[in-house]
This record gives C-alpha cells, sequence and structure tokens, in this order.
C-alpha cells in the first residue's frame, strides 16, 4: 500500500528501510511514520521543524527531557576519558562499579549486589536465570515455574516475553511451558459490585494460592509484579493487594521480584514503586529512569540474602555465565550516576511531588466525559480508560480504533500520546512545569473533543 509520500522523503525512506517496533500498520501505511531530528526540552521536533509536547518520556524513560546539559555533559566527559569496555571476566571500569554503590544505596535494600544489563527486557530475563540457577544448585531442578500476572508487560525476550501475559504473544508461539499467568488485578473491570477493593485483593490472593498448589508449590521459582502495570494500562494495585498476595508467597517460600523497569527511580511520586505500593522484594529489575533514556541500561538489584545464595551456586560453576557485551559501558554508568543525581538531589523527584496534585486533578477532570470510564493516576504516570457507554463499562467497538484515532489526532496537534487497548496513557517527563501541564492537558482536552464526540453520536444514533 503507497501512503503517498515523497519516495526521498525521510518517512518514505523510513517504510522502505525500517522494520518498526511496536507500531500499528493500519496507521504507518495511512500517515506513514513520526520522524524526529532533536529535541529541545519536554519538546520533540521532526524532520520539518514541527514540534511535539511528548506526554510520554519518550517510552517512559527520557524524564530529563532530550536535551538536559548535565547528562548531556557526562556522556562526553566519560567519552573522552574512558569511552567504552565490557564487565566479563572480572574486568570492569571505575564508574561500573560506582553505579551499582548507588544503586545498592538507594535501593529499598541494606545491602546486595547488582547486575548490569542493556534493557529491562534483559534484566527480567537474567532475573529468571537467576531463580532457576538458585533452584539447581539447592537441588530443585524442578522448581522452574514464572508466575505472572494477566496484561503485565515485563519485556520482549523470549522469557520475558513469556512472562508479558499479552495477547499478541501468541503469535511467536509463546508463553514457553512453565510460565504461568495469574489474575489481573484491576478492580474497575474485574471486581463485583458489591465487593470492596480488600475484598476483591483477598479474593485475588486465595485463587493465587489455589493456581500454586495446583501447579505444585516446589515447582514455582518466583513471582514478578510490577508495583503498577504501566503497558497494561497505568493499573495501580488495589487496597491491600500486595500485603494479602505476599502472604501467600511467603506461606510457599515463593521469591518475589519487583519489576520497576517503569515505576523505579521516581516515576509513582517517590523513589521506588515498591514502597509506594507495601511490596517486600528479594529482587528489584530496573532500568528505564536510570539514564534519564539517555543510554541503554538495565539493572537487577538482588538483596544480600540472594546475592550469598548466588555466591554459593556460581562458586559451584566456577562463573555466573551469562553476561552482555555492552553490559557496564562505562558512558552508560556515568549518565546514569548524574542522572540519578538529578532525579534525587537535582530537584526533579521534588517537581514531582510538588506538581502531583496538579497532574492528577488535570486528570481527574475527564471523569465528566461521557466515554471516560475510569481514570487511573500514580505518581506521574495515568490512563484514562475510553468506553462507549459509562454506566456498563462497554468499549467501542474495535472496528473504531479509538485510542488510535485519539493518539493520531493528538498527533496532529503537537502532543505525544500513548494507546494501549482502548485506554490512553499521560507519563511525562520529570522536568515539566506547571504552565506546560496545563498546555498538556488542555491539548488533550481538544483532542478527545474532537475523536470522542463525533464518535458518540455516531454510536448512540
Amino acid at each position: 500500500m503507497s501512503t503517498g509520500l515523497d519516495h526521498n522523503s525521510w518517512e518514505q525512506r523510513s517504510m522502505q528501510a525500517v522494520l518498526p517496533a511496536f507500531s500499528d500498520s493500519v496507521t504507518l501505511k495511512s500517515r506513514g511514520p513520526l520522524v524526529l531530528d532533536h529535541g529541545e526540552g519536554i519538546y520533540v521536533v521532526d524532520v520539518h521543524g514541527k514540534r511535539y509536547l511528548d506526554a510520554n518520556s519518550g517510552l517512559w524513560n527520557s524524564v530529563a527531557g532530550f536535551n538536559h546539559p548535565v547528562l548531556i555533559e557526562a556522556g562526553c566527559r566519560q567519552f573522552r576519558r574512558f569511552p567504552s569496555y565490557h564487565s566479563f571476566f572480572g574486568r570492569m571500569s571505575d564508574v561500573t562499579i560506582e553505579l551499582c554503590e548507588r544503586l545498592i544505596a538507594i535501593s529499598p535494600f541494606e545491602s546486595g549486589r547488582v547486575f548490569l544489563t542493556n534493557s529491562g527486557s534483559e534484566a527480567n530475563d537474567t532475573a529468571v536465570k537467576m531463580l532457576w540457577l538458585l533452584a539447581t544448585h539447592q537441588s530443585q531442578p524442578q522448581r522452574r515455574k514464572i508466575l505472572t500476572r494477566i496484561n503485565a508487560y515485563h519485556g520482549v525476550t523470549v522469557a520475558a516475553a513469556s512472562m508479558t501475559a499479552k495477547p499478541y504473544n501468541t503469535a511467536f508461539g509463546l508463553p514457553l511451558s512453565d510460565f504461568i499467568h495469574v489474575d489481573c488485578p484491576h478492580y474497575w473491570r474485574y471486581g463485583t459490585p458489591d465487593e470492596s477493593e480488600e475484598a476483591y485483593s483477598q479474593r485475588l490472593a486465595e485463587r493465587l494460592e489455589r493456581v500454586i498448589l495446583a501447579e505444585d508449590p516446589s515447582t514455582i521459582a518466583g513471582f514478578f509484579a510490577e508495583p503498577v502495570l504501566g503497558a497494561g494500562g497505568v493499573i495501580p494495585p488495589p487496597t491491600g493487594y500486595f500485603p494479602a498476595i505476599q502472604q501467600v508467597l511467603r506461606r510457599y517460600n515463593i521469591p518475589l521480584i519487583a519489576d520497576e523497569v517503569i515505576c523505579g527511580l521516581g516515576r509513582t511520586g517517590v523513589l521506588w514503586g515498591s514502597k509506594r505500593f507495601d511490596l517486600d522484594p528479594d529482587i528489584i529489575v530496573a532500568s528505564k529512569c536510570i539514564t534519564a533514556g539517555y543510554f541503554p541500561m538495565g539493572a537487577v538489584i538482588v538483596k544480600a540474602a540472594v546475592a550469598d545464595a548466588l555466591d554459593a551456586a556460581i562458586d559451584e560453576q566456577e562463573e555466573f555465565a551469562h553476561g552482555f557485551t555492552s553490559a557496564g559501558h562505562p558512558v552508560g554508568c556515568a549518565i546514569a550516576l548524574s542522572a540519578i543525581d538529578l532525579i534525587m538531589t537535582g530537584g526533579l523527584l521534588q517537581n514531582i511531588q510538588a506538581l502531583s496534585g496538579q497532574f492528577e486533578a488535570g486528570l481527574a477532570a475527564f471523569a465528566s466525559n461521557p466515554h471516560v470510564g475510569e481514570v487511573r493516576t500514580a505518581g506521574w504516570m495515568g490512563a484514562l480508560e475510553i468506553v462507549a457507554d459509562k454506566e456498563t463499562g462497554e468499549p467501542f467497538p474495535a472496528k473504531f480504533r479509538v485510542s488510535e484515532k485519539i493518539a493520531n489526532t493528538a498527533l496532529d496537534l503537537g502532543l505525544i500520546c500513548r494507546p494501549l487497548g482502548q485506554a490512553i496513557v499521560i507519563c511525562p517527563p520529570f522536568i515539566m512545569t506547571a504552565e506546560e501541564m496545563h498546555t498538556m492537558f488542555s491539548m488533550l482536552t481538544d483532542t478527545l473533543e474532537r475523536v470522542l464526540h463525533p464518535l458518540g453520536e455516531l454510536t448512540s444514533g
């Protein structure tokens, strides 16, 4: 199908040369891709000079905007000093050690160890291999099964995709065996009319226990959970959920792994989503905010008891036969150290906390729209669930492609937001000002009016 684009345009060159990630094919073929030239604060600018307010922080990660001088200088300085190395064979850069020490110091753990990767997907795969290594070392090779939640997102590598309980993974023949998906904790969608959030959480805990018993507790290696389901549509846990779930996990000695790829380092309004939502994990997986999107980076942070057990298992094998060429890259580690400082002491986390009320109120205002079924927020991440019928929660027919229409209309107006199912997700950069936030919500209001009002008339007629 032709896009009608000029043959020599960046857009057409992209269509000919690039296999795009998670891109709606209908939109690509009808509109072409958005090709960007540079960034200015929270804005990105395309090759034609049009500016877009990026309300999604790139992909949750560009929390310091797109041209922060401190991060740019940190990278340039390290490039000049020591531009590249690995972390194999007991050899690594000094800044790699500094970053690992810093991550332990700011983590919820009193002490521990860190394994660096290039992404959250790699970090989740690494955590799975750690659990399997421990099981083998502890003479429990049958302990292979990994529990995650329906609608969770943990990445795209083979193990992480098997943990990602999304329907699209069936096209790849996934999940692999030994990956078990339990209930999605979305109270608005799955709670019963006479059920409180606490009762719903208890029901899910009881259902989890039944799954564990049916699978055999001695075969389960770990339970992975995002504090807030991010790519599932910004779904915070219902009241009492994680305390109830963890009680079951402890009963059967099943480790809890907190996937903080999105939530970690400030997104939920505190440094770690685990702290906000009462998780007490054995392992934390982090990624997106570690470098503020300025370098590929992921981390597996293990508490001291897990680190000690891994040491024993590694000693038995004489090495941890796992690693990535660019993991622990000195330039990435230098940028990460600066990004963490910006978040913690450079005003970014303070800005989130100062403007969270404005963010929550701005999203809450959309609750009066007849086609917004639910408004969800947690710190600076939020979602609007779009519905055809507010009373029943019934979505628009799939053929209307409602969230894609909203995202494309927003793009025409100069706003980048993300469609997820029939929800629209907003997760702005941590540097956003009160005035910029007002602009963002004004643009979103205009977008929804242009899309939902005609659709509402169409469905009611």
